[in-house]
């Protein structure tokens, strides 16, 4: 229920974060900075009236390495791709994190790659294939996603599977508020030389009231509320059935992306979507055979 209820904010936060991409007042390492300042602080707040855990320097220095992974970077290559790429096309691409995590699951956790799991790994990648070339070189020129998008969408994808198949003996140590109190610590404080430079120059007064909104909506549930619930996934579940439960994020996209008319569905987008979505269950029936 916690991973899936996060996925479900993630995938508003993929129209949120359209609109404030679009918008373009804020600069996305701005953006993640208010956001990790924000929740840090609030999972700071919350782990005064919780029970004190200890975290010896050594896995201090593991949860700043998981906030790079599992925070800053993700975030950042979102917050860029968003600014580059359709909510539908970037929602049908983000449906290949468990491909990407049981690779990583694979290399880290000795998880076998069977030749039904490649043939499913063939089968979605043609259809990311298909939406690339349509997306970027179709005639209509009706599409707004372009090739640094989709980069930066794939970006994203590897570093927060990397982040799902790796660190999840250590998040398990902890409990979700100590992991992320001093995850989102040590993103802030990375972020923040990056961030300071670029503030004399932000007008933040020339941000629309709504997309004020939608920054609230993404640091408060996005940010705080969505990575507590992720946590608590990754101590009971599997890394790659963690990322499972990203099949509901594309659905909530593309159907609050739709209703907002941010973006509209063309033949082209399906085919690629049932490729997509076909080869990614055949690796999960693998899977789910094999366990």
């Amino acid at each position: 229920m916690a991973s899936a209820t996060a996925y479900i904010i993630f995938g508003i936060n993929v129209v949120v974060c359209r609109d404030i991409a679009v918008d373009g007042t804020v600069a996305p390492i701005v953006l993640f900075t208010m956001r990790a300042l924000v929740a840090g602080a609030l999972f700071w707040l919350v782990s005064l009236f919780g029970p004190k855990e200890k975290v010896p320097p050594r896995d201090l220095l593991r949860l700043a390495g998981a906030g790079m992974l599992g925070l800053l970077l993700p975030q950042l290559t979102f917050l860029y791709a968003s600014g580059h790429t359709t909510p539908v096309d970037l929602s049908v691409m983000s449906t290949t994190t468990p491909i990407f995590t049981m690779f990583v699951a694979a290399i880290f956790l000795k998880e076998p790659i069977t030749w039904k799991k490649a043939g499913g790994v063939a089968l979605s990648f043609g259809g990311i294939l298909w939406l690339i070339l349509q997306s970027t070189f179709g005639a209509n020129g009706a599409s707004q996603t372009e090739p640094i998008g989709i980069l930066f969408c794939f970006a994203n994808y590897i570093v927060f599977a990397l982040y799902l198949g790796t660190c999840r003996p250590l998040i398990a140590r902890y409990s979700p508020v100590t992991s992320m109190k001093w995850m989102f610590l040590a993103a802030f404080l990375v972020s923040l030389p990056f961030s300071l430079p670029l503030l004399p120059t932000t007008h933040f007064a020339a941000v629309p009231v709504s997309v004020w909104w939608e920054i609230g909506f993404m640091v408060f549930f996005s940010t705080f509320v969505a990575y507590w619930l992720i946590p608590v996934g990754q101590q009971r579940i599997r890394p790659t059935l963690v990322s499972m439960y990203g099949y509901l994020q594309p659905i909530i996209a593309i159907a609050v992306a739709i209703w907002v008319g941010q973006d509209h569905i063309t033949v082209t987008k399906v085919v690629a979507a049932l490729l997509v979505f076909t080869g990614v269950w055949v690796v999960n029936k693998s899977r789910a055979r094999e366990n």
